[in-house]
């Protein structure tokens, strides 16, 4: 019976400030300088109108072919760490807000991990909205793709929950305008269901070059197919 008072007051909270109970953490606070880096960045380098914007988790950070595996699509790059949508939602007004973008594609993967703080799928998925809203005060227009996040060894314990928000999150950008979710998993499992390790670095988190190109073929591939006829390339 508490535990169930617990929650309607929980999803209460969420419906009505979502961010009030994450902006104010020492774990969101954390990101504070990684967010001003950014914002330097802004300030000091000048983008093309017509790139599209990379943002989100340690994923999009490392990926230093980015640029490269894109063309002929520019490129903007703003991962940081081990970002959470608990915090990225904080901070999207200031990632996300200076540029003006073809699109914004996001991937975030460190809200369900297997650890005592996991967040549910639905509250991934409020966070996402919140996200989502959070882009559409200035671009309302802008085509936005989330990535499904990736199977991987290190946290497939925990698959089954981050399957759920996965799909959670498919179902808010089909219902939602110039939103697109772009799916990853069937690629990076095997015959058995399994994630394919030797798509990982030593960690079985992170992408390693053959990875990379599974994702640049998929992402590519879902740009070209929504973009490809609307905006100038290179």
């Amino acid at each position: 019976m508490l535990r169930n008072i617990f929650l309607l007051i929980l999803l209460l909270t969420l419906a009505c400030s979502p961010l009030k109970m994450y902006q104010d953490l020492p774990e969101v606070k954390a990101w504070e300088s990684d967010i001003t880096e950014f914002e330097k960045l802004d300030v000091a380098k000048s983008y093309p109108l017509n790139a599209v914007l990379f943002a989100g988790s340690s994923s999009i950070r490392l990926w230093t072919t980015l640029p490269e595996d894109m063309k002929p699509f520019n490129v903007i790059q703003r991962g940081y760490g081990g970002a959470k949508l608990s915090d990225f939602a904080v901070y999207a007004d200031r990632i996300i807000n200076p540029h003006k973008c073809s699109a914004i594609v996001l991937f975030i993967a460190n809200d369900i991990t297997g650890g005592s703080q996991d967040k549910t799928p639905d509250e991934v998925a409020r966070l996402f909205s919140n996200v989502l809203k959070t882009i559409r005060k200035k671009h309302p227009d802008t085509p936005v793709f989330w990535i499904g996040i990736t199977p991987t060894p290190a946290r497939w314990v925990v698959w089954q929950d981050i399957n759920m928000a996965n799909n959670l999150i498919k179902h808010i950008c089909e219902t939602s305008r110039n939103t697109w979710y772009i799916r990853t998993d069937h690629l990076f499992r095997d015959a058995e269901g399994k994630p394919r390790p030797e798509l990982f670095v030593a960690d079985k988190l992170h992408l390693n070059e053959e990875g990379y190109k599974i994702w640049t073929g998929i992402i590519k591939n879902e740009l070209m197919n929504v973009l490809g006829d609307r905006i100038p390339l290179r």
